[in-house]
């Protein structure tokens, strides 16, 4: 049977994330390919949804498009910068392309997959089975609405592949202090700390894999250690860019950097953002 997939990938990833786990989109990927070949599906199409401004996503976006998925960045509210932006936007979204492909391609689907546990989907869901369509409901074991389990498909669906990974064991608050010093000498260096150069510094210089360097500033974000902030280049093509700040009040950080501090908020004086 023709199938298509629509993936509401923060729901699905931060699903697995509080069991401990974290998903990559090799993993993903494998996952769905491994569940259409034991269900006989062909599988023609995939389409997933995600802020990919967020740290946890950072460079996955070019990663699912290797693999012919049709990603959709949807801007929302996920991130810890700006917590009341474009609430459900992904659901939104999703739910908008899902209906128009199958008001306008009818005939070309026999099977729809969604691959989410919230509950905001089931309208979407009777509007597929009205048209005489299967739904499938794939979400995470524990995390998915009740009015969406009579639809759910879940069992062992990322097991098999989530085995061969070791849950998370990285502890963030190790490596916080040598990032913020890190950080800071960038900024003496730098007229401004891009995001994607403080992430390949802090890798380097950390030896850390680019998942432990997400839960890194993952973690300094939600404890006020570190900001993140538009800012705007006129050298850039696309005229602004995503830059990281040292809260400099902060008590771990005025620890860290002691008298070096009063330099770096020079610097950020300078740049007009404190």
């Amino acid at each position: 049977m023709k199938t298509i997939a629509f993936v509401d990938y923060e729901n699905i990833w931060t699903g697995l994330f509080e069991q401990g786990y974290e998903l990559t989109p090799e993993i993903l990927m494998e996952s769905i390919q491994l569940y259409a070949k034991r269900n006989h599906y062909v599988l023609s199409a995939i389409y997933l949804y995600a802020n990919f401004d967020r740290e946890e996503f950072w460079r996955t976006q070019t990663s699912f498009e290797k693999t012919h998925v049709y990603t959709r960045h949807v801007y929302g509210k996920s991130n810890f910068a700006s917590t009341g932006l474009r609430r459900n936007a992904a659901d939104v979204e999703l739910i908008l392309e899902a209906q128009e492909i199958l008001l306008t391609r009818t005939t070309t689907f026999d099977v729809f997959l969604l691959l989410t546990g919230d509950g905001d989907f089931l309208p979407l869901v009777r509007k597929i089975r009205a048209w005489g369509k299967e739904v499938k409901v794939i979400g995470v074991d524990g995390s998915i609405h009740h009015e969406l389990q009579p639809f759910s498909d879940s069992e062992d669906f990322f097991s098999e592949l989530l085995t061969q990974e070791r849950p998370r064991e990285y502890k963030a608050e190790k490596d916080l202090e040598q990032g913020i010093l890190i950080l800071a000498q960038l900024q003496s260096s730098m007229a401004y700390v891009a995001s994607t150069k403080a992430r390949t510094a802090l890798s380097e210089h950390l030896g850390a894999t680019t998942s432990q360097v997400k839960d890194l500033i993952r973690h300094a974000l939600k404890e006020g250690i570190l900001f993140e902030q538009e800012y705007a280049d006129s050298g850039l093509k696309i005229g602004k860019t995503k830059i990281y700040l040292l809260n400099l009040d902060h008590s771990m950080v005025q620890a860290v950097l002691g008298s070096a501090i009063e330099e770096i908020r020079k610097r950020y004086e300078k740049l007009g953002v404190l």
